[in-house]
């Protein structure tokens, strides 16, 4: 009898969620958000004249000549992202200072101005080439904010914006990633801008409809809410963005933290965090290096909660990235490929269901299970139970939020033989693609 009641409650949760299916008006990623989504984890490179000045924010009123890379290496960036695992490198082509890495024609204070290569040089060429020589994607940072244009402050700094988009799109392109950041100051005129947003994103849209576009809001992919690495649990893909605008007109910290469960728009979370202290390079933080150990940490909340990892490491003065940040970069490889190349168990799933059973080989210490959902129809699990078991019977319940593209679920190590994943909650009857159970240094498990 009680088997009978088992089955008959799980019948009729079965068919509660295949009555939900399909979501009307359920969002749904676009080609270019789920290519994007699959990159789990990449660079972030902030260098510029406050390379030079020791400035987080500079002022615009640097004069050219104080950028000067004495051994500008983008190769050795390539280098060091590729072994570290790294999928791409976003630059700061133009950070709020205006000065921008590349040629541009339409701005006085740029690398031409300087006496770095006699006025020759463009970083976006040589990280161009280099990322395309590495195998990595290659993405920019493009602030609207400039401190130094005489525009600024004006309608037609919009059109120069605009141009500076074409223009480092059509000669540095294609990109994976386009950041706008919404800071929004003076300019050297006093005034601020008033941003044109809309014709930003249909530029982009036109010149480069298959490159993801940040900002606090999107229009593919949102600020996270902290510049501390980590996203919120649970953390959702959908958002609301109607009466909202980047920058201060931007939905609450909190709000991004976590997403809307019922946001009409997909734009998943970025998490955006600097391996030092500052977001450039200053000697004195050389010994203030996140370790490896405090990069997994940050790895857990993100990727582990289905988010993206933007890791920002800045070149010092001579244009490497120091041996310091270098070394924790590698460590930090090192310990995600020891966590995870070596599965207790891992399968993948071709039907949707609310429940999903795993056998391990015999019994087994562990402590990290891996969640991959179906997102392409969009996200729909709200809460999962996993179930450890041993010789038939439950060692322990484990209850989770939401999963995403990914969910790395850790816990103090436990012995079993096998385990079951139980949707408890979902919008509509989802499909966990890939189940992947591991045991991890016990040190790793995601500290609170």
């Amino acid at each position: 009898m009680k088997k009978l009641l088992l089955f008959a409650a799980a019948y009729f949760f079965c068919a509660g969620l295949q009555a939900q299916q399909p979501v009307v008006n359920q969002p749904i990623p676009s080609s270019r958000q789920l290519a994007w989504q699959k990159l789990d984890y990449y660079l972030f490179v902030h260098f510029g004249p406050n390379t030079f000045t020791d400035l987080e924010w500079g002022k615009g009123t640097e004069p050219e000549d104080v950028f000067n890379p004495t051994d500008l290496d983008c190769g050795q960036w390539c280098r060091i992202a590729k072994a570290a695992g790294a999928k791409g490198i976003i630059i700061t082509a133009k950070h709020h200072d205006g000065f921008c890495l590349w040629p541009s024609k339409y701005s006085t204070h740029t690398v031409a101005q300087s006496k770095w290569k006699n006025g020759k040089g463009d970083v976006l060429r040589e990280l161009s080439d280099s990322c395309k020589k590495y195998g990595l994607k290659m993405g920019v940072y493009l602030s609207p904010w400039d401190r130094n244009h005489p525009k600024y402050g004006t309608p037609a700094y919009n059109d120069v914006f605009v141009n500076m988009m074409k223009e480092v799109v059509s000669n540095y392109g294609p990109f994976f990633e386009f950041w706008w950041d919404g800071a929004n100051g003076e300019g050297p005129n006093g005034k601020k801008q008033v941003y044109d947003w809309q014709r930003f994103k249909q530029t982009m849209r036109s010149i480069a409809p298959n490159t993801v576009v940040f900002s606090d809001i999107g229009p593919d992919a949102r600020w996270v809410g902290n510049e501390k690495g980590f996203a919120g649990d649970p953390n959702w893909n959908t958002l609301d963005t109607i009466g909202f605008t980047p920058g201060l007109g931007a939905p609450k910290q909190d709000t991004l933290n976590h997403g809307n469960v019922n946001g009409k728009v997909w734009i998943p979370a970025e998490c955006d965090v600097s391996i030092r202290p500052g977001w450039f390079y200053h000697a004195e933080e050389d010994e203030k290096v996140k370790s490896p150990e405090e990069l997994f940490q940050l790895y857990l909340k993100s990727v582990g909660r289905g988010a993206n990892l933007l890791l920002n490491v800045p070149p010092d003065r001579n244009g490497h990235f120091n041996v310091h940040d270098s070394a924790a970069l590698i460590g930090f490889k090192k310990l995600r490929d020891e966590s995870f190349d070596n599965a207790l168990a891992d399968k993948k799933f071709a039907a949707a269901s609310s429940t999903y059973a795993i056998q391990l080989n015999g019994k087994q210490k562990l402590n990290c299970i891996v969640l991959n959902e179906d997102i392409a129809t969009g996200q729909k699990i709200k809460s999962f139970t996993i179930q450890l078991r041993l010789n038939n019977g439950t060692v322990e319940e484990l209850h989770g939020n939401t999963v995403g593209k990914k969910r790395i679920y850790t816990f103090p190590a436990m012995e079993a033989d096998s385990f079951i994943v139980k949707i408890d909650d979902a919008k509509a009857t989802p499909l966990l693609n890939e189940i992947a159970a591991y045991n991890i240094d016990e040190n790793l498990i995601e500290k609170p």
